[in-house]
């Protein structure tokens, strides 16, 4: 497996180069200018510790410790934030070594959304919400899937869109954008055996890349063939800009037609 290189200044970094590009800043509100807000945060201190709260972009944001999450959102839930529109994780593990979780609610009777968010450890559980919200049932499995989080008491908690033996969590921040030698020959270990490596060859996980046929022969570019199909000593690397110049130096522009309207 590759080395990773450190991502410690990857956000900080300036993906503009005009010189009077002024960079937008998150204005925060107190709560008292907004009296929904003003007047359901009075009722959640009274059962629920909050460590810090802002009003940002219309949503209130409530930061609070991960052993606060179940009694807030139940609280939140009879306040008429009845809907969990979505769970999901931030990677910060090369800055302090930890993930935040946020809760995003939505309350359709006010017309407010609040976001809770909670810190933990890499190497930390957090408890379930799936009890409370069942859309936090695959929203969970896919936080698990993708960054390792694991919830507690969740009722089926395995990865949902990468293979159940996969080895590593693709959207945290060491994971390479194309993967790495080990994701290279996954599907060829899987269905052939490590002994066809030599014949098969490692998968091409360039995006500017496509290959006419796959290991199977099952499919090709442009038509279906048969099962199995042999193919011809045709080159199976195409690149993306290389077919679209033969496309334009093949256009006869007298045979083309201009349509006065679409269809």
């Amino acid at each position: 497996m590759r080395e990773y290189s450190k991502k410690d200044d990857v956000q900080r970094k300036s993906y503009y180069n005009d010189r009077f590009f002024i960079s937008p800043t998150q204005e925060y509100i107190s709560v008292e200018n907004d009296e929904i807000f003003y007047k359901d945060l009075q009722e959640l201190e009274k059962t629920c510790k909050i460590q810090k709260l802002y009003i940002c972009h219309a949503h209130l944001i409530l930061e609070i410790s991960k052993n606060e999450v179940l009694n807030i959102l139940e609280k939140l839930k009879t306040l008429e934030y009845d809907m969990l529109v979505e769970l999901s994780c931030v990677d910060y593990l090369a800055q302090n070594n930890s993930f935040e979780i946020f809760y995003e609610l939505l309350s359709i009777s006010k017309k407010k959304r609040i976001r809770v968010k909670t810190t933990i450890l890499q190497n930390e559980n957090i408890e379930s919400v799936s009890k409370i919200f069942k859309s936090a049932n695959w929203s969970e499995r896919e936080v698990y899937d993708m960054f390792g989080v694991k919830f507690i008491n969740h009722p089926n908690l395995k990865r949902i869109l990468m293979p159940d033996d996969w080895y590593d969590h693709p959207l945290k921040k060491s994971y390479p954008l194309q993967g790495d030698e080990v994701a290279s020959w996954y599907e060829v270990d899987k269905i052939f055996g490590k002994s066809a490596r030599d014949i098969i060859g490692p998968e091409i996980r360039d995006s500017a890349t496509i290959d006419r046929y796959d290991t199977t022969r099952f499919s090709r570019l442009g038509h279906e063939v048969p099962f199995g199909f042999k193919p011809t000593n045709e080159s199976t690397d195409i690149k993306y800009q290389e077919e679209n110049q033969r496309l334009v130096k093949n256009l006869d522009p007298n045979k083309s037609k201009t349509l006065e309207r679409r269809k």
